[in-house]
């Protein structure tokens, strides 16, 4: 281990890959931060841009668990960037008790600039790895948040939970 970093962080934490984890997660979310702030909007803002994006108009309720987002902080979040005119609400064609909220053309727009802008900032964040080693650290990544997903989804045995009621979840 560098002997530069064990002088600044104290090496029983250093031990803990989720310790590693966030500390370098707060790495690169503050340079995506810095990006982001370029055009006046936060990563949740970018987060949902995207998912609308990639997924489509979607329920209210379904992008705030799509995103891990509170659904009561969700729509403040909506009403700052439907404001600018990046999306737009609009009452559910199946189930008119519910707001589904689409990408206007504004929206769509911003996400070529914010796409570019998001990948240079992760580019400065792996500048230490090679392109070989970005892979696979994203890989990696990825497993994790599969195998969690995979835990969490409907239908999922959970611990100490019988497997009969794996049916019912």
């Amino acid at each position: 281990m560098d002997a530069g970093v064990s002088e600044l962080r104290p090496p029983s934490l250093l031990a803990l890959p989720s310790y590693l984890a966030g500390n370098v997660a707060r790495i690169g979310h503050r340079l995506l931060f810095d990006a982001l702030s370029e055009h006046d909007l936060r990563l949740v803002h970018f987060a949902i841009l995207s998912a609308l994006r990639d997924f489509g108009p979607l329920a209210q309720y379904e992008l705030a668990d799509r995103l891990a987002v509170q659904r009561s902080h969700l729509v403040g979040y909506l009403d700052e960037i439907e404001g600018r005119g990046l999306v737009v609400r609009e009452r559910d064609p199946v189930d008119r008790r519910r707001q589904r909220v689409a990408l206007t053309r504004s929206g769509c727009g911003l996400l070529r600039p914010l796409q570019e802008v998001a990948q240079r900032s992760q580019a400065e964040f792996l500048e230490a790895l090679t392109e070989t080693e970005r892979e696979t650290l994203i890989g990696l990544l990825h497993r994790i948040l599969q195998a969690d997903d995979a835990k969490h989804a409907p239908g999922a045995l959970h611990p100490g939970q019988p497997e009969e009621w794996a049916a019912r979840s």
